[in-house]
């Protein structure tokens, strides 16, 4: 649906220039005298009226299962950078409606991301995932394909083809239906050299080497450029582990949004992209040399050090809301891992059945299972064939080291498993949930 067709008197607003920004509305501007408190707002690259666009015209997200944190941010001077970033999130709400307002801004931060890509020790991957078809993954890759730096748009390409076109100014990868190459075990199995391009890719320096030419010599070829993996469901685990996860929806009745038209649409994009690879050009070096505090560490550190980059450029408010959106996302993926991941999950699991038991220094591997599969919200009813088998188990378990031994027990001996055997998983990966103190009345 088309936006509103605004009252007529207003159909030709007179726009300052330069626009004078509305305070708590990123992005939106007035266009007429700022003093007028009934001024309407325009949309700086429509410059349509009374519409307000961005995060400001939808509430907070609070839907289960995604993203929510602090969307407010101080009010701070707008530059040319947090400028044009406000105008490139204004731009990807009018054509998607984004899951919450902590994937609009890393999305945000993330194309601009692709046009810094020579000063990046890490290339993050954004994960555009949804549980279902048309949930807006396909329209996002349409706007990040005339936003980002280079775009190379792939839905079959072999990965021979993608790592030629690889240089050392690399494009940016837009993979579309990914559930196609990893959506089962057999299909992933025959795109395991796409996955290993994909991972290799994230980090600078891990060039994958080919036997090429007439004269068969090992060839090394580049694999670092940033990437954008749009599919259904989630995608292998180490491809999840190095993205920023976006994970669409399907639009409400109530969420509208302006139809893409390439002839109307994409030269207004491309001359935002311009734009943001005119201000990014001369920052290349100070990039690289930045090392930004992040509230986060280790691989989720290296993912988003380049967005939190961008925004300290930026400046205005998108220093603060970078970080706010780092927090808030890594910490819900966290949660998805220790909802879906099976190998977390046993973990726990286990440690609620030992109490159950009374926490007995062991308990027996039958009375654990049968333990286990009587979790009616758990999936240990219906793993494998039967249920989850002591074989099973110890495949489960085997990562951490983990053994069924003969147990010696009152009624005599059989396979079991230790408590003690367990404590250090326990402890780093499934620590327990910190006991809030007590509240004053």
């Amino acid at each position: 649906m088309h936006p509103t067709t605004p009252p007529a008197q207003s159909a030709s607003p007179k726009i300052l220039w330069p626009p004078v920004a509305i305070p708590g509305l990123p992005g939106m501007h007035r266009s007429s005298d700022p003093a007028t408190d009934d001024a309407p707002v325009t949309d700086r690259l429509t410059g349509i009226t009374d519409r307000v666009t961005g995060g400001s015209d939808r509430p907070p997200v609070s839907d289960p299962g995604q993203p929510t944190g602090p969307t407010e941010v101080p009010d701070a001077p707008v530059t040319e950078g947090a400028g044009l970033l406000d105008e490139l999130r204004t731009a990807i709400t009018r054509y998607v409606v984004m899951p919450s307002q902590e994937a609009l801004n890393a999305t945000t931060l993330w194309v601009a991301a692709t046009h810094l890509q020579p000063a990046w020790q890490h290339a993050p991957r954004l994960a555009v995932v949804g549980p279902v078809k048309r949930c807006g993954k396909s329209r996002l890759l349409d706007v990040l394909h005339d936003t980002v730096h280079a775009p190379f748009i792939t839905i079959n390409s072999t990965p021979a083809a993608i790592f030629r076109s690889i240089t050392k100014e690399p494009p940016t990868l837009l993979v579309d239906e990914a559930d196609t190459l990893f959506g089962n075990v057999k299909v992933a199995e025959k795109n395991e050299e796409m996955r290993g391009l994909l991972n290799a890719g994230h980090q600078r320096n891990r060039p994958t080497t080919r036997v090429s030419g007439p004269e068969h010599k090992p060839t090394k070829f580049l694999t670092f450029a940033m990437a954008a993996l749009a599919g259904i469901g989630d995608l292998p685990d180490t491809i999840m582990d190095r993205a920023v996860v976006v994970r669409m929806r399907r639009r409400a009745v109530h969420e509208k949004v302006q139809p893409f038209r390439s002839r109307r649409d994409i030269p207004v994009l491309n001359d935002l992209r311009d734009r943001i690879a005119a201000w990014t050009a001369t920052l290349v070096e100070t990039a690289a040399e930045m090392e930004p505090p992040l509230p986060v560490e280790d691989r989720a550190a290296d993912t988003w050090e380049p967005l939190v980059i961008v925004a300290d450029l930026a400046g205005g408010h998108w220093p603060a809301t970078a970080r706010a959106a780092c927090r808030t996302m890594t910490d819900h993926e966290a949660g998805q891992d220790e909802e879906n991941g099976l190998k977390s999950r046993i973990l726990a699991d286990i440690r609620t059945a030992f109490a159950g038991f009374g926490n007995p220094h062991a308990l027996g591997t039958a009375d654990l299972l049968c333990r286990l599969r009587a979790d009616a919200e758990a999936p240990w009813a219906e793993y494998g064939n039967g249920g989850l088998s002591p074989r099973g188990l110890q495949v489960l378990l085997k990562d951490y080291g983990i053994n069924s031994c003969t147990v010696r027990f009152r009624d005599g001996q059989r396979k079991g498993f230790y408590r003690a055997q367990f404590v250090d998983a326990w402890t780093r990966y499934c620590p327990e949930p910190t006991t809030p103190g007590p509240t004053s009345p």
